[in-house]
């Protein structure tokens, strides 16, 4: 039985319901009791949601599944309405980017993008990444507060990305406005307003992008998207579809998910001043103090497979061309897994790594290594230059579900006034 707004009403039921008051300040606590009580779970929306560990690795690693929405036999009409009828053109909804395509296609795409993201191209990354945060804190060490979202953690993997690409300048906050919309189309639950916004938003990027490749090839340089665009092995090449679908993931899910980490990992440790605390006498716990923040804030809250044939988790059978949630953050919060301080920050973690927040398998986040080297500078140095960090106001959550992460976290960066408290 449900109520109008699609939700179980009847109290017995353990339901997964975003829309709850206080799930964004607090999704965790929702996913144990979901963990503990229907951890195959089969949402209101026609779409499985997964809850342990164990079940999340195994569903990611199954190289037998698909992402590609073309295998989906079961879809929620309504919600694919809304998109048929924001877009006007099918096409538009076909994503060609590696998140999005199986083999061989996948294969081939990732053979050809990797070639930019090899461990010592990201690390030789590394004193251009500080120069980037230190411009972004002298203005807020100068006035003594700040916004750490926005004056670091936005910009930062955003001129990263687009220097690595050769990228002409560009408005930084339109290109955003556009991506925060299209991150919302992997929501569970999403309105037909953000719907069409969202089309709208992917019309804009799909066509900023072409122009700038369309400059890029008039314009060569040692860069990401010329490599991009010269890409080749036995012959073969990114179409110009391919290339820009790319180039829109770089953007889109590389950047997005950065803020988040970035953001919300300093605000987790500023809730947590005995791990800051050791963290920012400690720089060798950089690397292992990223992962555990990757592991506790779950930057991809969820990640998606669809079955190619009946398979089975903790006893039920999900049926062939279903849509199939990969709990990532519920996963990463599994005591099963983790022990009994799975609900902990510990800077100190033995195996923090072992967090699936960049995903397993074939679709193993093909940026996890910028995405950790822009942290640790990030992170380590906020940390590390401003001693006596505390927060000036309320954070402000960015409302999405799924690329869960802060707006706005307001700090105050000089030490408080006798008697005054932060």
């Amino acid at each position: 039985m449900t109520d109008s707004t699609g939700v179980a009403s009847d109290p017995a039921t353990i339901v997964f319901n975003p829309l709850q008051p206080g799930y964004l300040d607090d999704p965790f606590s929702h996913f144990a009791e979901l963990r503990a009580a229907d951890p195959v779970h089969l949402t209101v929306v026609d779409q499985w949601l997964l809850f342990r560990h164990d079940d999340v690795s195994r569903l990611l690693r199954d190289p037998t599944l698909s992402v590609d929405d073309d295998t989906l036999l079961v879809v929620n009409e309504a919600r694919q309405a809304a998109f048929v009828e924001a877009a006007g053109d099918g096409d538009l909804l076909k994503s060609t980017s590696i998140l999005n395509v199986d083999p061989p296609d996948h294969t081939r795409l990732r053979r050809l993008v990797s070639k930019a993201f090899t461990p010592s191209t990201i690390e030789d990354l590394r004193p251009r990444v500080q120069e980037l945060v230190d411009a972004a804190l002298d203005p807020m060490e100068a006035r003594g507060h700040g916004d750490v979202v926005s004056e670091l953690a936005f910009p930062l993997p955003f001129d990263v990305i687009s220097e690595m690409l050769g990228m002409p300048a560009a408005d930084k906050e339109q290109i955003a406005e556009w991506s925060g919309a299209i991150v919302k189309t992997i929501d569970p639950i999403i309105t037909a307003e953000e719907i069409a916004l969202a089309v709208a938003s992917q019309r804009a990027m799909d066509a900023h992008i072409d122009g700038v490749i369309a400059w890029k090839r008039d314009h060569p340089a040692d860069d990401l998207l010329t490599a991009l665009i010269e890409a080749e092995e036995d012959g073969d090449r990114l179409s110009t579809r391919e290339l820009r679908d790319q180039v829109t993931l770089l953007f889109v899910a590389g950047h997005e998910t950065t803020v988040n980490l970035i953001g919300t990992g300093i605000y987790e440790l500023l809730r947590h001043p005995d791990q800051l605390a050791m963290l920012r006498d400690d720089p060798s716990l950089d690397a292992n103090a990223v992962d555990e923040l990757l592991r506790y804030v779950s930057p991809v809250q969820m990640s998606r497979r669809i079955t190619t044939r009946d398979v089975e988790f903790g006893g039920k059978v999900i049926p062939q061309g279903m849509f199939v949630l990969a709990g990532l953050a519920s996963a990463n919060h599994d005591p099963e897994h983790w022990g009994p301080t799975a609900g902990d920050l510990d800077v100190t973690r033995a195996g923090a790594n072992h967090h699936l927040s960049f995903g397993s398998g074939a679709h193993y986040c093909l940026g996890a290594s910028l995405a950790r080297l822009e942290a640790q500078v990030a992170i380590g140095t906020f940390v590390r230059r401003f001693p006596d960090v505390r927060l000036a106001g309320d954070p402000t959550w960015n409302g999405r579900i799924n690329l869960r992460g802060l707006e706005h976290l307001p700090v105050a960066l000089d030490a408080p006034r006798s008697g005054v408290s932060g």
